[in-house]
């Protein structure tokens, strides 16, 4: 195994602090970011410099700033001179009927799911393209193609915009030398923060208007429900361990899309369908190589 260089973004907790514990003990030079490194999460920053026998650097990164990605990467480049592995984690959710959340908040959604990883991959995929080398491995979720509880449309909406990203970069830059996998977690009710700090309708009038109407206590019922398809055992864990698995993976032979799902949705059918109605298009246009990352010369 070689070591890495690998920047993980949303490191503060969940699967992004998970991972980048993963891969801190696997051996590489792990980039955790969060953000207010120096404040409200400077003790997990310090909890994860701590940790021993691995060399996890906290750094300060903001994935709704264009500036603050720019300065996580240069201070990077600065630092350990490349970049082989960007983890797109950082997330955020928020539960409610759709209606009630207005349209600023479905906006800052996207902003934190989908073009916090714009901002990421234009900081630091020139430093890949130039030494034709690197991997993106972007945290998908289950929902973009298996089952979707009601009242988490904002979320699910932005995972979907964020796993047809990936799926056009991954084109993009397999010419590049540089390779994708991307990692489809199902739900956990445990173990992540997802629910616990989750965002909720601005719109207080247009939310009480469902809860006193045909689906009152329905926010109750559907995080019951989802509960309840959640085994009890089910950890978050392994899906930093096969994260760092695929990093120690040689180009070429990892695959380009994994799931670790204790539901057990039905995402890891979808995902199968879709990947392969998108490779055969390709294959009918003559664009078959874009489907594996080029051999570096």
């Amino acid at each position: 195994m070689s070591k890495k260089i690998i920047l993980v973004t949303g490191s503060s907790s969940g699967f992004g602090r998970l991972t980048a514990e993963a891969l801190g003990r696997a051996g590489h030079t792990v980039y955790a970011s969060m953000r207010d490194v120096a404040g409200r999460n400077a003790k997990n920053a310090a909890e994860l410099a701590a940790i021993a026998d691995s060399d996890i650097r906290p750094i300060e990164l903001d994935v709704q700033s264009e500036p603050s990605a720019n300065a996580a990467v240069e201070k990077i480049i600065t630092e350990s001179g490349q970049i082989d592995v960007i983890v797109h984690n950082a997330g955020h959710m928020m539960f409610g009927p759709a209606e009630a959340f207005t349209p600023e908040q479905f906006a800052q959604q996207y902003d934190v799911n989908v073009l916090g990883t714009q901002r990421v991959n234009r900081a630091a995929l020139p430093h890949m393209r130039a030494r034709r080398e690197g991997l993106l491995v972007w945290v998908s979720s289950s929902s973009s193609a298996g089952g979707t509880p009601p009242y988490l449309s904002p979320y699910f909406a932005a995972k979907a915009g964020m796993d047809s990203l990936a799926v056009l970069y991954a084109r993009e830059l397999a010419r590049w030398s540089i390779e994708t996998t991307i990692v489809v977690p199902g739900a956990f009710t445990r173990g992540t923060n997802h629910f616990a700090h989750s965002g909720r309708p601005a719109d207080e009038a247009r939310l009480a208007e469902y809860e006193a109407g045909p689906y009152a206590g329905f926010g109750e019922q559907v995080q019951k429900a989802f509960a309840a398809i959640v085994p009890e055992d089910a950890d978050p864990a392994p899906v930093a361990e096969m994260i760092a698995d695929v990093v120690n993976m040689p180009l070429g032979e990892r695959p380009f899309r994994i799931h670790y799902d204790p539901t057990q949705d039905g995402a890891d059918v979808g995902f199968t369908v879709l990947d392969r109605l998108r490779a055969e298009m390709l294959h009918r246009v003559g664009l078959s190589d874009l489907l594996k990352p080029a051999k570096k010369a």
